[in-house]
């Protein structure tokens, strides 16, 4: 199978392409930054590759939660690409949950099966999902969410993954296990054949971004109401 995958969620851009069973990868800066290396890295992890647009099974993008900026222009990218793609023709695209990708990242990396997926969502406040694997696939038990680090809670057993634990070390789930992961375009990789064969993918339009949060500025009295798990 021949695919494409991007992330831009975070701070960190992850970009993917994978040939049969080979797979080229690059890491960069994400965010805000995303917009100037995202095209670019595309262009030339495809170049590596050996192949064209046209020549790709499927597109796969993380769709949020995360950031506001770096959603935007994933899914920018993702629409573009798929119009333009096998000459107007269109590329099937496939939104994963950026949860679900740490998640993967985690299972990947440390074999967990039971993950509360968390990643910092600034202002005081974190996305996070509980997910298990079955069946190829990541199951979401709850979430996603925004909420305050203190109102995520582990269960016995379960594995708190994400890039969060470093900013809310004492408030986060503080006596569960914690691993470091982020949603990598080689998770979405991983991810996309499942997901594809359940009929997941979508058309261009639908490249739509995935936003837990309406506002991007709390005043003082509204963090610290969510903080102490009152009403704003």
């Amino acid at each position: 199978m021949n695919l494409l995958a991007f992330d831009t969620s975070t701070e960190t851009l992850s970009v993917a392409v994978q040939r049969g069973n080979s797979v080229w990868e690059h890491t960069g800066p994400g965010g805000a930054q995303a917009s100037h290396g995202l095209l670019a890295s595309i262009q030339t992890l495809l170049a590596q590759a050996g192949l064209e647009l046209g020549a790709l099974d499927a597109l796969a993008f993380g769709r949020g939660p995360g950031s506001f900026t770096g959603l935007r222009t994933a899914c920018a990218v993702a629409q573009g690409l798929a119009f333009g793609a096998g000459g107007g023709r269109g590329l099937r695209v496939l939104p994963i949950d950026t949860l679900h990708a740490v998640a993967e990242q985690a299972r990947h990396q440390h074999g967990a099966q039971q993950v509360v997926a968390v990643l910092d969502a600034r202002m005081d406040e974190v996305y996070a999902a509980h997910l298990h694997w079955e069946q190829d696939r990541w199951h979401t038990e709850s979430g996603p969410v925004l909420a305050a680090p203190e109102h995520i809670h582990a269960p016995a057993g379960w594995t708190v993954a994400g890039n969060a634990q470093a900013a809310y070390p004492t408030r986060l789930a503080p006596t569960a296990e914690h691993v470091r992961a982020l949603p990598t375009a080689a998770a979405l990789l991983r991810l996309a054949p499942a997901l594809l064969a359940a009929g997941q993918d979508v058309d261009a339009n639908g490249a739509m971004p995935l936003y837990l949060r309406d506002k991007v500025a709390q005043t003082t009295a509204e963090r610290e109401a969510l903080r102490m798990g009152k009403p704003a």
